[in-house]
């Protein structure tokens, strides 16, 4: 029979944590980091205050401070997009906040794009008793901003149980991963800092959906070889956003590679295939595609889309026309056959059976008998100094290299780059869908935090003179965390896209012109040192400074400032919008 000294010694013993125990966000930063993050960004506010100690102190993982929640929301987005099989991360302060961030987080979620948000949250007492508590309504509804964070989310957990925390961290990161949309954590002040076990860590993330149903997955390929028998190589492979959000790419590259299948992209696809390989033909932009494109896509006697997004700025406004009874769609968790659906078969697992049966079925050779386009986009001869649009994107595809990564504002930008030929392992970043001005800024300090990670070339970010006014202040954090992208801003006298649609001449379109040359000083650079600023006029004073080595070799953070015809747009752009085509 045990003495009572020891039966108390057992209880103690059972009181004591493991050495494996951890704070619940301690854990948290321990599954961000196996997902890949290593840039933590966002504002401190006092309901996440006592986990920012937590970040501060974590080795694996650096702290960005941002200069706004949106900004951070926009970094976290373009962290995701270049470092794809990673997540963003962003923390935000409860209420005022998370609702700055929102906006940012719900393009994320249009665009596909994985971010997990954490926002600090009230303590359990303060969410119990309902003090009148500031960055509240006053009106005692504590949970208000976490049900307006789950309308653009997949999955959301308020960590009130540390009991269930690390489960329901699991359970959400892994959606995250999943579906390659946003997340949302609340995280109270109290509950960051109480111990768990580590024990879960053991066991990794889930990061691939469970395997295709064989016998769904048989009959879609089944059907999928009678088609490419019918066609006789005469077969067109477009490939969509899809393919990268969902971690096909490889997939995609050895499916084009073993078949010789042709193969174009939409605007949201533009780089996910190297656009220097030989069977690569172009963009597919609806009504909008040149004439040699368009025809070789539409009148293909086989359509395979992969990834398709059909938004409205990713099909020509909705012009595209492709015959669903020549046409297979193969997506996240879905195939489509014609006018038949395989519910359950997804891309990433379907694609390399399907090669692997088309390549022992057909002769590679029958494909290689298609002509494919050459996507060109050769240097106008125009008889003024004046920085057209029709001048400058085919030079900037001259000034692009291997491996850089281009980041196309909302706006002229966005449609001037997809008319230039990539190089090989260069990387396209707009956001085509969602469209939020002012984007690229943030966007462009998250994608630099990643492609220095990766090894990536040049971070190049394009913007106009209206919307960089909207999240300028991002270019200061750059500056802090001693990245040194290239900025060129369109000066074309206030918002040309929206002009192209409605109000050509009316002041809402204006924006103050600000002193450009000025900006990095008033950011940060009060010496000098640290970055380079210039403005163009000509033709000839752009060249220039593209053809210069120190320029090109972008070892210090560059702001160039191109004067433009305020009326001036991309061929796409004027071809795509009603006012457009009149200019």
């Amino acid at each position: 029979m045990s003495t009572p000294a020891a039966f108390e010694a057992a209880i103690d013993r059972l009181n004591v944590k493991s050495e494996r125990d951890m704070e619940v966000g301690v854990y948290l930063l321990h599954r961000l980091e196996e997902l890949g993050v290593k840039s933590f960004f966002g504002v401190p506010g006092d309901f996440n205050l006592g986990f920012l100690d937590l970040v501060d102190d974590y080795p694996g993982i650096d702290w960005v401070g941002n200069c706004n929640e949106l900004n951070a929301a926009y970094a976290a987005d373009g962290y995701a997009r270049i470092k794809t099989g990673s997540v963003g991360a962003v923390l935000t302060t409860y209420g005022v906040g998370e609702l700055s961030a929102i906006n940012g987080i719900a393009g994320a979620y249009a665009e596909i794009v994985p971010v997990v948000h954490v926002a600090g949250f009230p303590s359990l007492k303060e969410q119990k008793d309902k003090p009148l508590l500031h960055h509240t309504l006053g009106d005692g509804r504590y949970n208000i901003y976490a049900q307006a964070a789950e309308l653009f989310v997949c999955s959301h957990i308020i960590l009130n149980n540390h009991e269930m925390a690390a489960a329901e961290i699991d359970r959400v990161l892994s959606d995250c991963v999943l579906q390659s949309r946003p997340v949302y954590i609340a995280l109270p002040t109290d509950i960051a800092y109480l111990k768990i076990s580590s024990d879960r860590l053991g066991v990794p993330l889930p990061r691939l959906l469970v395997p295709n149903d064989t016998r769904s997955e048989s009959a879609a390929i089944e059907e999928i070889l009678k088609l490419a028998e019918e066609a006789q190589g005469d077969v067109a492979v477009l490939v969509d956003v899809g393919a990268v959000r969902y971690n096909a790419v490889q997939e995609v590259n050895s499916f084009l590679e073993k078949t010789g299948y042709t193969v174009y992209a939409s605007p949201m696809g533009k780089s996910v295939v190297n656009e220097q390989y030989e069977r690569y033909g172009g963009l597919y932009t609806g009504a909008t595609t040149r004439p040699e494109i368009k025809d070789k896509i539409e009148n293909a006697k086989l359509l395979i889309s992969i990834g398709a997004l059909k938004s409205d700025l990713n099909t020509g406004n909705f012009t595209n026309t492709l015959d669903v009874a020549r046409t297979v769609e193969l997506h996240h968790g879905i195939t489509r056959v014609k006018f038949s659906e395989y519910p359950g078969v997804d891309m990433k697992y379907l694609l390399p059976k399907l090669t692997s049966a088309i390549a022992s079925s057909f002769v590679k050779s029958q494909a290689l008998t298609i002509q494919v386009p050459k996507w060109t986009s050769p240097l106008p001869q125009e008889s003024d100094g004046i920085i057209s649009q029709a001048w400058l994107w085919p030079r900037v595809g001259q000034f692009l290299r291997p491996k850089d990564v281009v980041i196309a504002e909302t706006g002229t930008s966005a449609f001037g780059v997809l008319d230039i030929p990539f190089p090989e392992d260069a990387v396209f970043v707009s956001q085509i869908l969602w469209g939020s001005i002012g984007w690229a800024v943030g966007s462009t300090l998250g994608a630099a935090m990643a492609a220095r990670q990766k090894g990536l070339g040049r971070m190049i970010l394009f913007i106009g003179d209206g919307s960089i006014q909207l999240t300028v202040q991002e270019l200061s954090t750059m500056l802090v965390e001693g990245l040194k992208p290239i900025v060129f801003i369109l000066n074309n006298g206030g918002y040309t896209i929206e002009r192209a649609i409605r109000g050509e001449n009316r002041k809402y379109n204006d924006v103050v012109n600000w002193r450009w040359l000025s900006l990095m000083k008033a950011l940060g650079d009060v010496d000098g040192t640290k970055t380079k600023s210039y403005v163009t006029n000509t033709k000839a004073e752009l060249d220039a400074l593209l053809n210069g080595s120190a320029f090109s070799a972008a070892d210090i953070m560059q702001v160039v400032e191109i004067r433009m015809r305020m009326f001036d747009a991309p061929y796409a752009l004027k071809a795509g919008t009603p006012v457009g085509r009149n200019w």
